[in-house]
This record gives structure tokens, C-alpha cells and sequence, in this order.
């Protein structure tokens, strides 16, 4: 029997042509041109796009604990504002960190009361957390994600190989993947402390080390692995030899990776401190070719956002880093790319087994967001986030973010998120 259609969504595509979608209780039932039913519900972007909506594997919220850095409520309405209908929230920060069951319980039940968008969370692989993994799979885990440099963070220190290989070996029977921040810093000396010292001090050298590391664990034990926000051509290079190799890894940037160089961070300051850090803009450049040839799999924000009073100073090195660019992130990126559906979505959906995400088709819930063209200055007084930092302020971007739907329902009316799991649990 055919299904009753509650609503209707008049646009266009990504192509300019003419689009409708029909919702029936937040799924996707029929995708055409035109659809004549009129007795239900319907919405007419006559301008908008129908895109679909991004899924950011890898966001600080930070709750709970460290809600006065960004909370819940307030990232997951950025990210709804931003083009977004599910994140999925790292580890460490909150605090309590999501280092075992009852903080991945704690950090869950938070969740699915104040969150307005669909959410994953992540465990955390550290030395102590090991033989925690198999509970926090059992309770819905998206997966583990290690350091292998510092975290930044006293507790939750960094991954060594004996702790990655251990959790490799049993994320890979549990079927999960094991996310890894890939650096291994080593002493070296630089002068200065201001953003120039930081940069040097963080070489892409630490990266591909550590990549190569991680790939060479994965390869042993048979683990996924998903390598977080790649910065270089290189480390993608990288990971394209690793799966012409056979090795099941999948690789992630980020939109400030994408839109930013070390010199906009010179320029910028603060805002644009993280690590690791921005690159040249000729990496920037040949880090786009890499993406237009496929060659990078996801695009996760890695908002990570803190306090304005630890965002101040002259000490790149005392500073916290981090980049909040959540809400701007996506508009930015489509200025440059207009089609990234498999990087922003359906390539996240299919990694971390979420068949009912990540693409507008027949079946899956309707997730999608409204882009407008509409030329504006991004303006501090535009951010949702808890605070109103950004390294995109006083940059001009071509696109807005009209509307976004999860599962056919404004995103921002409510908290209604609800929690993913993996499919295989």
C-alpha cells in the first residue's frame, strides 16, 4: 500500500532542476520533478536547493563539564544553522572524558535531551580505557577515537602503539573503527612564541609519521581506521597507497584545511590556531586536487571550540587550540565545490553503518538542508555557537544556509535528536 504523504518539498537540485520530495513520518517515500498530490502538508523553496544535509563525524560539545566552552544544545543548533542533521561527538573535552560506559551513558542521556540533531558518540581510546571498549560498543558506540600525540588534555592522555594495537585488535572483532588524531611530536627547537613558532613547531613530518604508524596497525590487525583531519597532499597520498594495499582505512579533512593557510592564521591569529595546524597555500591548493580526485573520504568539522578568555594573548603556544567554524564551514566549502554529497554525507553514512542516512533517496530519513544564493559578510551576530568565534568573520560567502530539515521537521524548532548506533549492533 502506498504510503500516506504528510509532506511535501518544492525546490530545486544541485543542478538547478526542478525537485519534490515526499515525507511520510520523516522518511523519504517518492523523489521527482513534480508531484501533484495537494492534500498534505508541502513547503516551496522557489529559489532553495535541496541539498542534503551534512553528517560531521567529528565535533567537540564538550557537555558534560565543559559546557561554558559549547554545549549541546547550542553546537547542535550551529550545526542545524550550518547545513548539518547529525554530528558525531569526540571523546575528550567533556568531563568527565568518554573513557567508559557509564561517562559514554552520562554524555548519551544529555544527548538525546537537549541535542536538536540526530548524534553518534564516540569512546575513547586511552592506556586506562582499553578493556572498556567492549562495553562502550555494547551501549552504542560509533567507534574509538586515540591520540597519538597529546591531547591537550591531562586525562586523556595520548594513544602509544602497544594501546593502538590492543584496541585495533579489538575494535576489529567488535567491527568498529578506530579514529586516530595522527601526529607524534617530537622535541625540536623554534624561536619565538608567536603563530609563526607554532607553525613551524607543528612540521607535516609528525603527521606523515604518524600515519604511517597507524596505517602499519591497521594493516596487522585487521581494524578499520579512520584518520582524522588530514591537513596534506602527502597524508592523503598516504592513505590512497594503504587501500590500493588492501588496508580498510578512510581519511577525513576539514573545511578550515580546505579555506585557510598558515598565512591567514598569521593574519587571523587565535581563531585559527589548531592543531594540526594550517599548511601553505600551495598544500591548500593540491589538498583541493585530492579531493576533486576522490581521494578524501569524509569532511568533519572538528569544531572545537573554547572560552574567549583562553583564546587571548600573544603566546600561540599557551593558547587553546581549536577552530569553531561549524555554522560557516559547509556554505564556504560549496563557493569552490558544488557537489560534495558523498564527502559531506553519504561516505559518513556508509563508513559508520548509518544505512538509513546520508543521501535524499527512497527510504532514508529526510535530511536535508535549503541553500540560498545570498552574497553577505558573515558577521559575528549570525553565530549560534556558545561563543561568537570564528576565523570566517568579515569574509564574504555567496551561499546561506535557509533552512534544514531532519526527518522532514525544522531542525531548530526543538531538541528531538535521536541517538545513532552502528548498524551491526
Amino acid at each position: 500500500m502506498k504510503p500516506q504523504i504528510d509532506l511535501i518539498i518544492r525546490g530545486r537540485d544541485r543542478y538547478e532542476n526542478p525537485l519534490a520530495i515526499a515525507v511520510s513520518e520523516g522518511v523519504i517515500v517518492e523523489i521527482t520533478e513534480d508531484l501533484t498530490e495537494s492534500s498534505c502538508a508541502e513547503l516551496f523553496f522557489e529559489n532553495g536547493l535541496i541539498y542534503p544535509a551534512w553528517i560531521d563525524a567529528h565535533v567537540h560539545f564538550n557537555e558534560p563539564g565543559r559546557a561554558d566552552w559549547e554545549g549541546i544544545a547550542s553546537g547542535s543548533m550551529a550545526l542545524a544553522a550550518g547545513g548539518g542533521c547529525a554530528y558525531f561527538d569526540m571523546p575528550l573535552n567533556s568531563s568527565p572524558p568518554v573513557v567508559s560506559q557509564q561517562a559514554f551513558d552520562q554524555k548519551k542521556q544529555l544527548c538525546e535531551q537537549k541535542s536538536y540533531l540526530d548524534f553518534a558518540l564516540w569512546g575513547g581510546l586511552i592506556p586506562s580505557s582499553v578493556d572498556q571498549l567492549e562495553s562502550m560498543a555494547a551501549a552504542g558506540a560509533i567507534g574509538f577515537k586515540a591520540f597519538m600525540c597529546h591531547s591537550g588534555l591531562d586525562e586523556f592522555p595520548a594513544a602509544d602503539p602497544e594501546t593502538l594495537r590492543r584496541g585495533m585488535q579489538i575494535s576489529a572483532r567488535l567491527g568498529l573503527p578506530i579514529a586516530v588524531h595522527a601526529e607524534i611530536a617530537k622535541p625540536m627547537h623554534v624561536e619565538g612564541r608567536d603563530m609563526r613558532a607554532w607553525l613551524a613547531s607543528r612540521p607535516i613530518e609528525f603527521e606523515l609519521d604518524a600515519i604511517r604508524i597507524a596505517i602499519d596497525l591497521a594493516g596487522e590487525t585487521g581494524c578499520a581506521l579512520h584518520i582524522v583531519h588530514v591537513t596534506c597532499p602527502e597524508g592523503i597520498d598516504l592513505v590512497t597507497h594503504a587501500k590500493n594495499a588492501g588496508i580498510d582505512v578512510t581519511v577525513e579533512t576539514c573545511p578550515h584545511y580546505l579555506l585557510l593557510s598558515e598565512q591567514d592564521a598569521i593574519e587571523i591569529g587565535a581563531a585559527a590556531k589548531c592543531a594540526p595546524p594550517l599548511r601553505s597555500a600551495e598544500r591548500v591548493t593540491e589538498l583541493w586536487k585530492k579531493l576533486n580526485d576522490g581521494a578524501i573520504d569524509t569532511i568533519g568539522s572538528d569544531h572545537s571550540p573554547a572560552p574567549p578568555d583562553m583564546k587571548l594573548g600573544d603566546d600561540m603556544f599557551a593558547i587553546w587550540g581549536g577552530i569553531a567554524g561549524i555554522q560557516h564551514g559547509l556554505p564556504l566549502l560549496l563557493e569552490k565545490k558544488w557537489d560534495l554529497t558523498d564527502q559531506l554525507s553519504r561516505n559518513a553514512a556508509s563508513r559508520f553503518k548509518l544505512p538509513n542516512k546520508g543521501q535524499l533517496a527512497v527510504g532514508c530519513d529526510a535530511d536535508f538542508t535549503i541553500i540560498t544564493r545570498d552574497s553577505h559578510e558573515i558577521a559575528s551576530e549570525q553565530l549560534l555557537t556558545h561563543h561568537r568565534i570564528s576565523p570566517y568573520l568579515g569574509r564574504m560567502s555567496s551561499f546561506r544556509i535557509a533552512a534544514t530539515y531532519l526527518r522532514g521537521q525544522s531542525a531548530i524548532e526543538k531538541p528531538r535528536g535521536k541517538f545513532l548506533k552502528p548498524n551491526n549492533f
